[in-house]
């Protein structure tokens, strides 16, 4: 089931940071006691092969996400140790090394499959109060966005082997932020600085004939 429009989940997580400093993340606390968005992905494991390229690419863009209020938040369910020897793994080695943001260590799976993302099927114990994992470990790629109040306003999910486009979550951002600031809609391919409509049958009338 979507999540959008939905509050993040409540769980705080294991992480760790650039420095290889252990930390506890609670990314719903992330974005509402810092009044931020924050992005948070999702891949399937360390060491692999179409993740590293999406970790940079996301390091990257990261003055661009900062400059639109947003945290970066990686994610998987690797320990922080083989988190922190990836950190330490040089990037023509197919390393992480250069990747600023914090990385979760969601090793309980407690968050990615109240999210509903594992590649796994997973069974809710009463009495530990944790998800029984069986089969598969990992999570798909899956994206969030969260807005200040830490509602849910965008989410996607990528099968393993399809990387994603930066480039789409810097856009939504804009498009959230206009509709948050203006109080218009955004259509279809909107972009920072097009003309975008107010919510009624007139002005999507008038939208379409110039477009």
């Amino acid at each position: 089931m979507s999540l959008v429009g939905k509050k993040f989940p409540n769980i705080t997580v294991d992480a760790i940071s650039e420095m290889g400093d252990n930390l506890r993340i609670n990314v719903l606390e992330e974005a509402v006691k810092n009044n931020k968005k924050v992005l948070l992905f999702w891949y399937p494991k360390d060491f692999t092969f179409v993740c590293p390229t999406e970790l940079h690419a996301f390091q990257a863009a990261l003055p661009e996400f900062n400059a639109k209020n947003t945290i970066v938040i990686g994610a998987s369910c690797d320990t922080n140790e083989v988190h922190f020897a990836w950190l330490n793994t040089a990037k023509d080695n197919g390393g992480i090394e250069g990747v600023t943001y914090p990385l979760l260590a969601d090793t309980t799976r407690n968050l990615s499959a109240a999210l509903g993302i594992l590649d796994a099927e997973e069974e809710f114990n009463e009495e530990t109060g944790d998800y029984l994992i069986a089969g598969s470990n990992v999570t798909y790629r899956a994206t969030y966005l969260i807005d200040e109040t830490g509602k849910i306003f965008h989410e996607s999910v990528n099968d393993m082997p399809l990387g994603r486009n930066v480039g789409e979550y810097l856009r939504l951002i804009d498009a959230y932020t206009h509709v948050q600031t203006k109080g218009e809609v955004c259509p279809a391919n909107w972009e920072n600085g097009k003309e975008a409509m107010t919510a009624d049958r007139l002005s999507t009338a008038a939208y379409l004939s110039k477009n």
